[in-house]
């Protein structure tokens, strides 16, 4: 059961090295995230306590440190790399990550490349 409580982080902003392309693993670029994580919030508003929720600073870097290592070719690994790392958050149950590529090598104009996956604690995914 997800909890409608959600922490939300916008537009972190990450250096990766991965592509299909050889330039754009050499060259790298810009990567931005955006993070929905369900999570019950109810005692920590009670209580004030960090213990009682997701310390976000903490978790924007490990997010952030998850994009910058290891290339891999697909932002859809990327967005699968981004879900573990907050699902390993014990009191995370659900989350959505989007990965955009705003520096996508497309050959006509276009604003942002995005891909966004929603995964949960209990089933991996979600349909």
């Amino acid at each position: 059961m997800s909890t409608r409580d959600r922490i939300t982080l916008t537009g972190l902003r990450a250096n990766g090295f991965h592509g299909v392309f050889e330039h754009e693993r050499v060259n790298g670029q810009l990567f931005v995230i955006d993070v929905v994580v369900h999570v019950a919030l109810a005692e920590a508003g009670r209580s004030d306590e960090l213990a009682q929720t997701i310390h976000y600073g903490e978790l924007a870097d490990a997010i952030v440190g998850a994009v910058e290592r290891d290339p891999v070719d697909l932002i859809e690994t990327v967005a699968e790399r981004i879900a573990a790392v907050v699902l390993d958050q014990p009191r995370a149950e659900l989350v959505e990550v989007t990965v955009h590529k705003p520096s996508a090598p497309i050959t006509v104009p276009f604003d942002d490349v995005s891909v966004t996956i929603l995964r949960s604690r209990t089933s991996g995914s979600v349909a």
